[in-house]
């Protein structure tokens, strides 16, 4: 048989009756023919109360006990998935991440796939077993302990386990009806895509759109799983929802295929560094060993002979990084200055920005599209402190109180509302 794999997020299992909603919809599949693995996420809220109490428990506590606890959100939602469909007349068995065994790395609270063995599932399938209910997020470390994949890791077990079985899809059902071109909340105008490629669905997702995780995007790229978004509320179809896929799949792409934005950003400056080899290594591989996500990254051209206070070439550098990660970035740029690492004359933190992004693929064929986008934010009196480009996408870091702005004027300019 065919296998199709279906995850459920939190909020689509969050009470017995969402859980019968969500078996209703397996049952459908199976009646098309379909041997189903569902990937299911504990119910809404009870990963918060799991983390909480460990924490409420111990202050320094043991993340494989950690793990142990929080990952026990999923095995009850699989246990009572598996005995509604058994409920309905479906063989169906629940299954916990050491009984597949989904085999992870031994970093607890990270783990990262080393293998999904498919002898266990395929030989319950054999026997007539109809549908295989996993626990997502979990995994087994090599030393036989439960292991957390981290916030998101059950849309990462369904890539994981569509990759390893050979699924026809994978389908996330979630509160939202597929990916659109924009927030909704902010642009009215914004569309539902019918499909998205890869590589676009993997910027906004990096960018700031919290439709998928982006691991799980970056698994279903490597691996070619076709993914589709749609919504656990309403009744689909198989033209509902949004087709996450190979670019080939898409016959003809716009310039730009959605807006992304941010708003938790910072903006550090170093003003008055060396102009060397080697500085930037300098003041980013301390950046790194501090957990710093770096993104934007803007160095000045260089003055020479600032004055004689500052012998030699002197620039600026100014990156961004997450709010949540300003005072690591402060104190490992204090802490290379101390070491004699790097010299600067002032660190100046900007927590007042926004990123706001513009994505597609057909940006490989279509010129002008920076203009517009510049031109677009400059009509609305925008100031840009920071661009950064790459093949498919363009990010600039605007004042915060602009962002809703922003995504409105770049999204009427683009004329995303079309199809």
């Amino acid at each position: 048989m065919p296998v199709l794999v279906m995850k459920f997020g939190g909020t689509s299992v969050a009470d017995l009756g969402r859980i019968a909603n969500a078996a209703e919809k397996v049952r459908r599949e199976v009646e098309r023919g379909y041997d189903v693995i569902v990937i299911v996420s504990a119910m809404a809220g009870k990963t918060n109360e799991l983390v909480k109490w460990v924490s409420e428990t111990s202050t320094f506590y043991d993340a494989r006990e950690y793990d142990a606890v929080v990952a026990s959100g999923e095995n009850v939602t699989a246990g009572l998935m598996a005995l509604r469909l058994q409920e309905m007349g479906i063989p169906a068995r629940s299954w916990q991440g050491w009984q597949v065994p989904i085999n992870t790395t031994r970093q607890h609270g990270a783990a990262r796939f080393l293998s999904i063995p498919r002898d266990n599932i395929d030989h319950k399938f054999a026997e007539g077993m109809k549908v295989a209910v996993v626990a997502g997020f979990q995994g087994l470390s090599p030393e036989g302990r439960v292991t957390t994949l981290g916030r998101g890791g059950s849309d990462t077990t369904a890539v994981a386990f569509a990759a390893a079985f050979g699924a026809e899809r994978c389908d996330i059902y979630t509160d939202v009806d597929g990916v659109y071109t924009t927030d909704p909340r902010i642009a009215k105008k914004a569309r539902k895509l019918d499909k998205i490629s890869y590589e676009e669905m993997l910027e906004l997702a990096s960018l700031g759109a919290k439709v998928l995780q982006t691991r799980s995007v970056e698994l279903a790229m490597r691996y070619k799983v076709r993914l589709r978004v749609v919504s656990s509320f309403e009744d689909i179809d198989e033209t509902s929802g949004t087709l996450v896929c190979d670019e080939d799949e898409i016959m003809e792409s716009k310039a730009v295929a959605g807006i992304a934005y941010s708003r938790e950003e910072a903006k550090v400056t170093l003003f008055t560094i060396e102009d060397r080899p080697g500085i930037a290594a300098a003041i980013f591989g301390p950046l790194a060993d501090a957990g710093v996500n770096v993104d934007m990254i803007v160095q000045n051209i260089s003055e020479k002979d600032y004055d004689e206070a500052h012998p030699g070439a002197v620039t600026d550098m100014t990156f961004s990084c997450p709010i949540d990660q300003v005072g690591r970035a402060r104190k490992a740029m204090e802490d290379a200055k101390t070491r004699g690492l790097i010299k600067y004359d002032e660190l100046i933190i900007d927590d007042d920005v926004a990123k706001v992004s513009v994505v597609g693929i057909g940006m490989r064929s279509h010129a002008g599209v920076a203009a517009r986008m510049f031109e677009a934010l400059s009509r609305e009196n925008i100031n840009i402190k920071v661009i950064s480009t790459s093949e498919i996408k363009i990010s600039v870091l605007i004042d915060r109180k602009y962002m809703e702005l922003a995504v409105q004027a770049l999204h009427d300019t683009f004329e995303l509302e079309r199809a």
